[in-house]
């Protein structure tokens, strides 16, 4: 008699195979979804920043017209007050009125003037235009000032151009 080979030992290394596949083709659907919901998140910040980006290149353009438009009325007032010293008989009065406004438009602005004649040259906020030696001078002083330096709060606005002194030396 033949025999015959037992079919249910291969069943149940095909179930137990199934199984596996089952298994894996589940792993492989939660893995579809998760790289699905990064990939979205991703896209969603992406987006967010891009959002973001525009903003502030809009927030900016518009503040930056709104400070021209603020230095341009500051201007056109300036322009007003040239034109009436010019009308005016008395020129001079004209002028102390316009050096009055300027004065109060940086007042207003925070800068101010840098004192620097008589002091120990720095060059932080001087720049030396020339050296000329004396001999009734302290090496390193600034004799003179050729062109106004001014601060805008603490920070430097335009260095003071000076003239520096330097002793002579002595002749032997």
């Amino acid at each position: 008699m033949p025999t015959k080979k037992p079919t249910n030992m291969k069943k149940p290394s095909q179930d137990l195979l199934q199984n596996k596949i089952k298994k894996l083709e589940e792993t492989i659907q939660q893995l579809k979804a998760e790289i699905q919901d990064k990939n979205n998140k991703y896209l969603r910040s992406l987006a967010d920043y891009q959002n973001y980006q525009k903003r502030m290149e809009k927030e900016l353009l518009c503040r930056e017209e709104e400070l021209k438009k603020r230095y341009l009325l500051e201007l056109l007032d300036f322009h007003e007050l040239l034109k009436r010293a010019l009308e005016d008989t008395d020129s001079k009065e004209g002028l102390k009125l316009l050096i009055s406004h300027f004065e109060k438009f940086f007042e207003k602005e925070c800068v101010t003037y840098i004192e620097c004649k008589g002091k120990p040259f720095d060059h932080t906020y001087h720049h030396a235009v020339s050296l000329v030696e004396k001999d009734d001078c302290i090496d390193d002083t600034v004799l003179d000032e050729v062109k106004k330096g001014y601060m805008i709060g603490d920070k430097l606005l335009r260095p003071s151009q000076v003239i520096v002194g330097k002793k002579k030396p002595l002749k032997q």
